[in-house]
Parts: C-alpha cells; sequence; structure tokens
C-alpha cells in the first residue's frame, strides 16, 4: 500500500499576482523555516487568497484514506458520502508531475501541472524526493 502522502508542509503566502488572467492568481509562498518555496496558480473564486494567509499544502498519490491506489477510478468517481481526503481541504486539484530541475546546493526544482495551473517548487532534496513523474493530487487548505 505505502504512504500515499507525497509531501507535506505549510506555507506562509508571500505575494499574489492577478494582473494576468481573470479568475485566476499566482500565489508565492515559503515554508516557515524558508528552505522550501512554492508558486502555485489557483482559481480566485474557488479559493480566495490574501497575503499572511498559512497555506497547508498536500501533494499525494491517491485522495483514499486508506492510501489505496485508484485503479484508475478517478477523482469524480468517488461516491456520495464516500469519504476521502479531500474532504479535509478546501482546494483539490488532480495533475502530473512532468518535470524535475537540479536547484543550488541540496535543491530541487519540481514542476507539476494541473490542466494548465501550475506548481512550482523548489526546495532540499531530502524533502521532495518522494515525488515522482506521475500523476498527484493537490489538496490545499488555511
Amino acid at each position: 500500500m505505502g504512504d500515499a502522502n507525497l509531501f507535506s508542509d505549510t506555507f506562509t503566502l508571500t505575494a499574489i499576482n492577478a494582473q494576468k488572467y481573470d479568475r485566476v492568481a499566482r500565489l508565492s509562498a515559503h515554508t516557515e523555516n524558508g528552505d522550501t518555496s512554492l508558486t502555485l496558480d489557483v482559481n480566485t473564486e474557488l479559493f480566495p487568497c490574501t497575503i499572511g494567509d498559512r497555506l497547508q499544502i498536500l501533494l499525494a498519490s491517491t485522495l483514499s484514506l486508506d492510501g489505496s491506489k485508484d485503479d484508475g477510478k478517478g477523482w469524480r468517481d468517488i461516491g456520495r458520502g464516500e469519504a476521502s481526503v479531500a474532504d479535509e481541504y478546501d482546494y483539490v486539484c488532480h495533475g502530473k508531475i512532468y518535470r524535475f530541475e537540479e536547484g543550488d546546493d541540496e535543491n530541487i526544482k519540481v514542476y507539476v501541472s494541473f490542466g494548465g495551473l501550475l506548481l512550482y517548487m523548489e526546495g532540499p532534496y531530502k524533502n521532495l524526493t518522494p515525488l515522482r513523474i506521475d500523476y498527484v493530487y493537490l489538496c490545499v487548505k488555511k
């Protein structure tokens, strides 16, 4: 079964850029200790944010509470009343990790696409090492 949670941390929102698109903003944030940073595109109608918000970010391989694989069953196939990890979060996306790059020192860069909304993370290799080029769920809550 394995651990479905690939990455989890709390970030503080430092900048919001909503100039380029309607209803989409690019958020910039960093962890409490400053070792990991992210840039994330979000739909602001669904998930409005302000600078200084603390966001809990989870990247997971499945939304099943027991960590079992989706086995081709998409997030839309979850039945009414069936509990999932998504129930605990305010904003959930499904996407694909599509690229890694080496960063400075012991850091790596991770790129994820959620149907055109992008996530870029840079942080220590030891924190981001569970991530692979594969499909993932992004779960965010304040």
